[in-house]
């Protein structure tokens, strides 16, 4: 089974290449519309995001070449039991629910840029911000290598001569056209071109979704299919597998509501009504995505049967294939869905980029490289060579790591992320959570999650090495706020108690 698309027209290649330089227009869009040249303005966008275009950065953001690519996999290795993605997804919607409408309001009142800056005003403790930050850094430092090796992916195979050629030349071009409009337009090029890319991400997966079923059929029918062909993968999940879920919602639940581009966006909120209403709709656009990721993996199992370990991950291409064979619509087609996949990870990369860009330079460079002595400007530009830099080692890592398997990244990111979930979920509601009992949690969670992931154990009886550490990182993080209540740290004295959270 070939894995290379039909040659693209030149017209197919021309309506993908119009997406991509408008994504560039964009970039030089949000240099012009620029309010300022601060910080608040570059990377928040001056707070000001309206309704539409938060649900849709939001939505643009969680949905990314893991789940196009890696759910489709997964899905198509292991069959129904994956349905739990639906699930987890979800979950991520419900955590922020409980954080993030009382994480906005002193966002507001504080002015916070970075996660650390909720931390630095709740803790006052510039080991536990920066110790944070690192965790946060190298977490999503991760997620972009995965999407960097998304973008390969979605590239390789538009050309059947040089698939390798296509892989390298799609993480290098698609890499500079997102730090481009990053750093001329900051967030507002990224949240502008998210909402793009959300549109065309929704659109596009809806009509492949219909062509889907045209082309292969029924989703009963592929169910009927598989009863014959591989009835394991059809069997109700087993105590194993039933631990695996419950890990599987809790890692990503809660785990997934730390992406530090997630709490950005929860600051760049125009109002608290904005962000209520986004996150109430974002509970239910898995059903738009996730589960077509997961139809896409079964229609594929069904139908292209016996693919090699390392063909699972491109089994979206394949499917592209088949339907761009049989008619010039199914062609078009195609080349929407194409530009939805990239859309979708490219969202994602450029979130992520900005994000290590303000982390990097706010949290780490001003306060410990500077000593606090840099102006905006120098941190801005800071910020920008930091873009550049990473994106760039990033590219080179995709490149290096072309056949790791995308949902292996997600599990390991996900067991450094989840270990800052005391600071914010407890922290925003319980007073005598204190800084430094958060801050041995913290490391404590990081040394159980990394050795246990490190020592081969990166799931243990069918739960995530992450969760082990997240247990031992909330009795760290309790038993010692309750042995030394000595009250909230905090840089300003006459505050006290969470009435200074309110």
């Amino acid at each position: 089974m070939t894995n290379e698309l039909a040659p693209l027209t030149v017209a197919e290649f021309g309506f993908i290449g119009l997406y991509l330089l408008t994504l560039i227009l964009v970039g030089l869009a949000g240099w012009y519309s620029r309010e300022s040249d601060s910080l608040k303005d570059f990377y928040l966008g001056g707070r000001s995001t309206g309704i539409l275009v938060l649900l849709l950065t939001l939505y643009a953001t969680q949905y990314s070449g893991n789940t196009l690519f890696g759910f489709t996999g997964k899905t198509y290795r292991v069959g129904f039991t994956w349905a739990v993605s639906i699930q987890f997804m979800t979950a991520i919607v419900v955590v922020y629910l409980l954080f993030a409408p009382r994480l906005y309001t002193l966002s507001r009142k504080f002015g916070f840029v970075t996660p650390a800056d909720y931390l630095n005003h709740r803790f006052a403790s510039p080991w536990l911000s920066l110790v944070a930050s690192l965790v946060m850094i190298v977490a999503i430092a991760n997620f972009l290598l995965a999407q960097m090796m998304a973008m390969g992916k979605a590239v390789e195979g538009l050309f059947i001569d040089h698939p390798l050629l296509a892989y390298r030349s799609g993480v290098i071009l698609l890499a500079g056209i997102i730090v481009l409009y990053e750093t001329l337009g900051g967030f507002r090029a990224v949240a502008w071109t998210d909402a793009i890319q959300g549109s065309i991400l929704l659109f596009g997966f809806t009509v492949f979704l219909f062509v889907l079923f045209q082309q292969f059929g029924t989703l009963e029918q592929a169910t009927n299919r598989l009863a014959e062909q591989a009835p394991e993968k059809l069997r109700a999940p087993s105590g194993p597998a039933i631990r695996e879920w419950i890990s599987y919602l809790l890692i990503v639940g809660l785990g997934g509501a730390m992406y530090p581009q997630a709490v950005q966006r929860i600051y760049c909120a125009r109002n608290a009504r904005t962000l209520r209403i986004s996150l109430m709709i974002m509970v239910f656009l898995p059903l738009t995505t996730t589960m077509v990721s997961l139809i896409a993996g079964v229609m594929g199992l069904a139908h292209l049967p016996n693919l090699e370990p390392g063909q699972t991950d491109s089994l979206l291409t394949l499917l592209c294939r088949e339907v761009q064979q049989h008619s010039l619509l199914g062609r078009w087609i195609v080349a929407v869905l194409l530009s939805a996949i990239l859309a979708a990870i490219m969202s994602t990369a450029d979130s992520i980029l900005l994000t290590l860009s303000s982390m990097l330079t706010k949290d780490v460079y001003g306060p410990w490289v500077s000593g606090g002595q840099a102006g905006e400007q120098e941190l801005m530009k800071v910020g920008k060579w930091f873009s550049w830099i990473f994106i760039s080692l990033a590219a080179v890592g995709a490149i290096l790591l072309k056949d790791t398997t995308l949902v292996k990244l997600i599990d390991r990111k996900l067991d450094l992320l989840v270990q800052l979930a005391p600071a914010f979920l407890l922290g925003v509601w319980w007073s005598r959570l204190r800084g430094d009992a958060v801050l041995g949690g913290l490391v404590v969670g990081v040394l159980v999650a990394v050795t246990m992931a490190v020592c081969g154990y990166g799931k243990w009886l069918g739960m995530h090495a992450g969760l082990f550490g997240l247990v031992a990182n909330l009795l760290v993080s309790v038993v010692g706020s309750l042995l030394f209540p000595a009250g909230i740290q905090t840089k300003d004295p006459a505050a006290k108690g969470v009435d200074r959270m309110a």
